[in-house]
């Protein structure tokens, strides 16, 4: 298909506008909307060339998605296209439908199954949001009128365990602890012998996050596992990551790390509220495909919400801005 003769860079001066916002703003500094004493400026349209598109793939790799699946997502979106003039809008759009096709099958709430208790094993490194994941999570359950019992198997660090008893007064649930550096799978095992007796419907585990010494952490997982195990085999029925979006890449490196140590069997995201690089969720749905239950969008108990995959991919991409 002919490539457009026209110049696609913007013009030198543009003294009456007021640059673009947020992920298009360096691609299309001339789709920029007038100043409010100008009239509306016309649509800008520039062709779909290997430019453009080298351009959207640095954005996309500045965002976090990683190199592989921002080179996937720009292919994907050139098809029908490459060639075409396309205004901001379009691409923004198409860019959205995109992402959310890649996060659409990873949007899963956390399973509940009918076997009580059912064991949650909380993993992440610290720092990330896992204590007060937990606390979000159990209040959540038991306003759906489910009785919970939290673990606070992070007993190496005092903080950890003062936090999480915190969280657990403020969801009105139960904290079991032991005293400081004692054996975490002990504590499991009587966390799980507490909530077998109580008839509990959730047992939530903290585990400590240290990676500086990754046998330490796969050995004291491992422990608590087989311990867990001779009340339930079964168990743990859900292993749950919580990773923190302003990590960016590194939270790809925190999944490969913990897919070994523990079998994750899905993800929560922290602190998406004060972040642009939330690309990182995309690249960790094409790498890795676990389900995404919920993210975290604030400090307030209530602040965990459902993933949804198309209003993820609008306020990745700016639509509507």
């Amino acid at each position: 298909m002919p490539r457009d003769p026209q110049p696609t860079a913007p013009p030198a001066e543009t003294p009456t506008k007021t640059p673009e916002k947020g992920f298009f703003g360096r691609l299309f500094g001339r789709d920029a909307p007038a100043a409010p004493s100008a009239p509306a400026a016309p649509v800008v349209r520039r062709v779909l060339d290997d430019d453009m598109l080298e351009s959207l793939e640095e954005l996309l790799i500045a965002s976090d998605m990683g190199v592989d699946t921002a080179l996937r997502v720009t292919s994907n979106l050139a098809e029908g296209r490459y060639g075409r003039r396309v205004s901001t809008q379009e691409i923004k759009q198409a860019l959205a439908t995109e992402v959310a096709r890649i996060m659409e099958p990873v949007a899963r709430p956390l399973p509940l199954y009918a076997k009580t208790p059912q064991v949650v094993l909380v993993v992440g490194v610290n720092g990330s949001g896992k204590t007060t994941t937990i606390g979000k999570l159990a209040s959540q359950f038991r306003a759906a009128g489910k009785s919970v019992v939290i673990a606070a198997g992070d007993t190496f660090r005092a903080a950890a365990v003062e936090q999480l008893q915190v969280w657990g007064d403020r969801a009105g649930v139960p904290v079991l602890t032991a005293p400081e550096g004692s054996d975490p799978a002990s504590l499991a095992f009587e966390a799980m012998t507490k909530a077998q007796a109580d008839g509990a419907d959730l047992l939530m585990i903290d585990t400590a996050g240290r990676l500086q010494n990754r046998q330490d952490l796969m050995e004291e997982l491992a422990k608590i596992v087989r311990v867990i195990r001779k009340k339930d085999p079964d168990a743990p029925h859900n292993t749950l990551l919580v990773l923190d979006a302003t990590t960016g890449q590194n939270a790809v490196t925190q999944v490969e790390i913990f897919r070994q140590v523990a079998d994750v069997s899905g993800l929560v995201m922290t602190k998406l509220d004060g972040t642009a690089k939330g690309g990182v969720l995309v690249a960790l749905a094409d790498k890795f495909g676990l389900p995404i239950h919920a993210i975290g969008v604030g400090e307030q108990i209530d602040d965990l919400a459902p993933f949804d995959p198309e209003e993820f991919a609008a306020a990745l991409t700016g639509l509507g801005d």
